[in-house]
C-alpha cells in the first residue's frame, strides 16, 4: 500500500488582521477540516505484515480495532467525511482465491441459438430434460480456437423452466441491457462525432444533449446480417424509451434494408422505416415494448435492423433500446439465463470446472425483486451488498451441505458497468463464511470509525420518480426536477428545492430503491443542481424510526 503526501499551497492571501501569521494558521485549520477523500482498496501482505498480523484477520472485531489507526496512518491530511471501504481476508483456513480471479477474469462464450440441440425446432435454450454438461463441452470444442491446458470459460446460456410448447421463439435477439454493449453492432456517426451510441445497463442509448448544450447529430446503429432467406411468419419486436423529444419523435427511426453491406455508407442504401403503433412518446424513461410487428416483407431476405438517431441544436431527445428481437414459429417458453464455467484439462477436452456456481437470473429473483434488491437487475452493488444476501441464499441453495463444504460463488456486479466478482464460501458451524469481506469507515472529524454510509448518484431516472411523485405538491420544482434532470437550488425561484424538500424527495426515492433499510442507514445523496449554472452537490441522510432525516 503506498502512502500518499498531499501539498497544499495557499496563494494570494490578502492580511487584513493584526496578526497576519495568526489569520494564515486560522485559514490553514480551517482548510485542514474540510480536506476529504475516497478510498477503495484491498489489504495486500504488506500491509498485514505493517499492521502486524499474518496474512488476515482473526475476526471481524479485529479487523474494525486495528484499521482505524492504520487509515490514520494513510491519509494524515483527511478529515471529516473521508470515507474507506477495505476489502481484507479472515484467517479461517479458507484456501487462497487465487482461483475466484482466474474465474472472475474468464472469456465468455455466450450459446447462439443454433447451438442448442432443439436448434432445428427453433428453440432457444435446452430443454428442461437436457443437461447442459452434456453438450456444452462439445460446443467448446468447436467454437474456441487453440485453447491451452488450464483455460476457462464462463459458458452462457438459457434453459427452459416448466414445459415449452409450440409457438414463436427467438431467432435473432439482443439484449442490450444484459450485455452493457454494442452487443455486435455497427455504430457509424455521421454527424457529430462527440454524441454517440453507448451501452449501460440501461441498454444502448444516444442523446445529442451534452453539458447544458444541444448538438446536430446523425448516428446509426446498425445490426447484423440477419438471412432469413427460409424463414416466414416472421415477427419483430423491440423495447425502447424515449426522453426529451419534444414532439419530434420523426428524428428516431427504425429502419430495415437488404442492400446494406456492413462498414459501407448507410446514406447509400435503401431503408424502410418501421412504423410501430406501440411506442415511447418521448416523454419518460419509461420503457415501452412494441407490438410484433411483421416482417413478411423480408421473407426470403438477408437484412439489416438500424437504429437512426438524429439531432438538432433545438432539439436534442434520449434515446435508449433494452431488446430487440425477430421472432418466427418454433418453441415458446420461459428461460432462465444461466452459466457454467469449463476448464479445458490435460486430455484436450472441456470439462465443467467443480466447486464453483455462477448465479442465475432466477437466483437473484429469489432474493427479491424489489428497488434495493438484487431482482431488481439481476446483480449486486454497492448499495446491495452480496454479503448481505449469500450466506442465506446458500443455505437454501443447498440445503444438504456438509460441514466445511466449500464452493466458489461467482456473481454479477455493478460499479459504473457491470463485471464479474465471486467469493469463496465455507460451511462452518451451519453458516456460509466468505473468504473476503469488506469493512467501510468514515471519518467522524477526529476518528476513523466504522460506518454504513452508502455514497448514491441519482440517475435520470430518480429525478422523474421525485418529482413526479412531488409535483402535486410542489407543481413549480416537481415538474422542473422531471423535465430537467436536476434540483433547482436557486432561493427565492419559483422551482427551489430547499433542503426540508430534497428530504422528502429521498424519503420517496429510498423508500422505493431500499425499502429494506436497516435503522441508522446513512446514505450520501449525490445529485445535479441548477444555481444559474449546472452543478453538483451532496447530502446525507439518515434512517430514524423508519424516517430519512438530514444528517
Amino acid at each position: 500500500m503506498k502512502k500518499f503526501i498531499y501539498l497544499f499551497m495557499v496563494l494570494g492571501l490578502v492580511f487584513t488582521a493584526c496578526d497576519p501569521m495568526e489569520d494564515i494558521y486560522d485559514d490553514l485549520d480551517a482548510q485542514e477540516k474540510t480536506i476529504s477523500g475516497d478510498a477503495v482498496f484491498t489489504l495486500t501482505d504488506d500491509d498485514y505484515e505493517e499492521l502486524g498480523v499474518e496474512g488476515g484477520f482473526s475476526s471481524v472485531d479485529q479487523a474494525k480495532g486495528l484499521l482505524p489507526a492504520y487509515l490514520t496512518d494513510l491519509y494524515p491530511v483527511w478529515g471529516k467525511g473521508s470515507s474507506a471501504l477495505i476489502g481484507y481476508n479472515l484467517v479461517d483456513g479458507l484456501s487462497n482465491l487465487g482461483s475466484v480471479d482466474a474465474y472472475a477474469n474468464a472469456e465468455v462464450y455466450r450459446l447462439a441459438n443454433t447451438d442448442y440441440p432443439g436448434a432445428a425446432d427453433n428453440a432457444i435454450g435446452f430443454y428442461p430434460n437436457q443437461d447442459p454438461e452434456d453438450y456444452i463441452g462439445d460446443i467448446l470444442a468447436t467454437t474456441i480456437v487453440d485453447p491451452v491446458e488450464g483455460d476457462i470459460v464462463l459458458a452462457q446460456y438459457k434453459q427452459y423452466v416448466g414445459e415449452p410448447v409450440l409457438g414463436v421463439s427467438d431467432y435473432f435477439s439482443v439484449d442490450f441491457v444484459e450485455s452493457e454493449t454494442l452487443s455486435g453492432f455497427e455504430e457509424v456517426s455521421v454527424i457529430g462525432d462527440d454524441q454517440v451510441w453507448f451501452g449501460s445497463r440501461y441498454g444502448v442509448q444516444v442523446s445529442g444533449y451534452d453539458s447544458g448544450s444541444r448538438y446536430a447529430n446523425e448516428d446509426w446503429l446498425i445490426s447484423p446480417e440477419i438471412d432469413l432467406t427460409e424463414k416466414a411468419n416472421i415477427l419483430f419486436q423491440v423495447n425502447q424509451a424515449i426522453n426529451y423529444a419534444s414532439g419530434q419523435l420523426e428524428l428516431m427511426n427504425i429502419l430495415v434494408s437488404t442492400d446494406y453491406t456492413t462498414g459501407g455508407d448507410p446514406n447509400t442504401s435503401t431503408w424502410d422505416v418501421i412504423d410501430l403503433t406501440t411506442k415511447p412518446d418521448g416523454t419518460s424513461w419509461t420503457f415501452v415494448l412494441s407490438e410484433d410487428y411483421s416482417f413478411a416483407a423480408y421473407e426470403g431476405e438477408t437484412i439489416h435492423v438500424a437504429f437512426k438517431y438524429e439531432s438538432t441544436t433545438t432539439i436534442a431527445s434520449t434515446w435508449e433500446i433494452g431488446q430487440a428481437t425477430i421472432k418466427i414459429p418454433g418453441v415458446e417458453g420461459d428461460t432462465d439465463s444461466r452459466g457454467m464455467y469449463f476448464t479445458y484439462n490435460a486430455d484436450g477436452e472441456w470439462e465443467a470446472s467443480k466447486d464453483v456456481y455462477y448465479l442465475s437470473d432466477s437466483d437473484y429473483d429469489s432474493m427479491g425483486e424489489s428497488s434495493g434488491q438484487p431482482g431488481r437487475y439481476n446483480n449486486f452493488s454497492s448499495s446491495t451488498d452480496p454479503e448481505g444476501y449469500l450466506p442465506a441464499f446458500l443455505n437454501f441453495k443447498f440445503p444438504y451441505a456438509q460441514e466445511e463444504d466449500a464452493l466458489v460463488v461467482m456473481y454479477k456486479y455493478y460499479s459504473g458497468s457491470t463485471n464479474v466478482r465471486g467469493n469463496l464460501y465455507e460451511l462452518t458451524s451451519g453458516d456460509w463464511i466468505g473468504n473476503n469481506p469488506s469493512l467501510q469507515f468514515g471519518h467522524d472529524g477526529t476518528n476513523w470509525v466504522p460506518d454504513n454510509t452508502i455514497k448514491y448518484v441519482l440517475l435520470g431516472s430518480d429525478y422523474s420518480l421525485i418529482g413526479d411523485a412531488l409535483i402535486g405538491k410542489y407543481p413549480g420544482p416537481g415538474g422542473s426536477a422531471s423535465n430537467y434532470g436536476n434540483f433547482d437550488r436557486r432561493e427565492g425561484n419559483a422551482n427551489y428545492w430547499s433542503n426540508d424538500m430534497l428530504v422528502e424527495g429521498f424519503n420517496i426515492l429510498l423508500d422505493d430503491m431500499d425499502p429494506g433499510a436497516v435503522e441508522g442507514q446513512k446514505y450520501n445523496m449525490t445529485f445535479n443542481v441548477y444555481t444559474g449554472a449546472s452543478g453538483i452537490q451532496n447530502l446525507t441522510v439518515i434512517k430514524t424510526g423508519g424516517v430519512w432525516f438530514e444528517n
